[in-house]
């Protein structure tokens, strides 16, 4: 006779993340007012080209000076309950964390990425449908890049965020279907 084992969450259909991985300020990486703050924002479109309301999305960046190591303590804990209680407000930590809304759009204000070559921010995508969670990568400026040179431009193309007024950025992620963002594998 098989033993018969139990689906663990990488094997089932999510998100089973509704109350735990979200947080309040998730998507304020820039300290508030801060006169270099940028917003990436966009929507998450399944396969059909339906926006996705329940999709996560993690960010990480470079800080504006090129470090890579974030503001620790930045994100601060309750010592009693555990439960978050919100960014200090003036560190840049270089992480955020956003749940689409109910029309599957999201928004991150943060500060302007200062990584070697072209300004990325990395994303991670946890939505409905999705075994495993995904990697991407939103270009803030289209040239010369390595990974962009590797790719025909119409798939290039699914990598660069468009500029918009304000100091803002449009980038939508397509998980499947025509105009597909291109998702990265790391080894």
């Amino acid at each position: 006779m098989t033993e018969r084992l139990l689906p663990t969450p990488s094997h089932t259909i999510g998100p089973f993340y509704g109350h735990a991985l979200p947080f309040p300020g998730g998507g304020q990486v820039a300290p508030q007012g801060h006169p270099d703050a940028i917003t990436l924002h966009g929507y998450v479109f399944d396969g059909a080209g339906s926006p996705i309301p329940d999709a996560l999305l993690d960010f990480w960046q470079a800080a504006p000076d090129g470090s890579l190591k974030g503001a620790p303590g930045s994100m601060r804990r309750d010592p009693s309950t555990g439960g978050f209680l919100g960014r200090n407000g003036t560190d840049f930590t270089g992480f955020g964390r956003v749940a689409t809304d109910a029309d599957g759009h999201y928004a991150l204000h943060t500060l302007p990425p200062g990584n070697a070559g072209l300004p990325y921010i990395s994303v991670c995508v946890f939505a409905r449908g999705l075994v495993h969670h995904l990697f991407t990568r939103a270009y803030l400026a289209d040239g010369a890049d390595p990974l962009l040179d590797s790719l025909p431009a119409d798939r290039r193309a699914t990598l660069i965020a468009a500029e918009g007024a304000h100091r803002t950025y449009r980038f939508d992620i397509r998980l499947q279907g025509e105009g597909e963002t291109v998702f990265l594998e790391f080894q």
